[in-house]
């Protein structure tokens, strides 16, 4: 059973549309790092359901893995950063850390 791409390409870009209001609109670190991993995540399904269309390459899956794992690094870094950032001004409201722009 054939599914139509443009459903995936429609869920991909509603996803790729919440993550980036979430990033535009949230001032909380956290949630900041939660709606580019939504937008990764909208890049991936866009991949792979491009890749649907030419089966025998697999360039869409590599692809979508290689973004996978700059996600998790990007995660882990930004955790860090995330962690030291509240340690040092104990907030992560973005709004509140104005230290760094000086």
């Amino acid at each position: 059973m054939e599914i139509n791409t443009g459903i995936f390409l429609l869920v991909g870009a509603a996803l790729f549309s919440i993550g980036l209001a979430i990033v535009l609109l949230k001032r909380h670190a956290i949630m900041v790092l939660m709606g580019i991993e939504l937008m990764l995540n909208a890049v991936n399904l866009n991949l792979i359901a491009f890749s649907q269309n030419d089966p025998i390459r697999l360039q869409g899956q590599l692809f979508s893995l290689f973004v996978m794992i700059v996600a998790a690094a990007e995660a882990a870094i930004a955790l860090a950063i995330i962690l030291q950032v509240y340690r040092h001004f104990n907030t992560v409201q973005l709004d509140e850390l104005n230290e760094l722009k000086k």
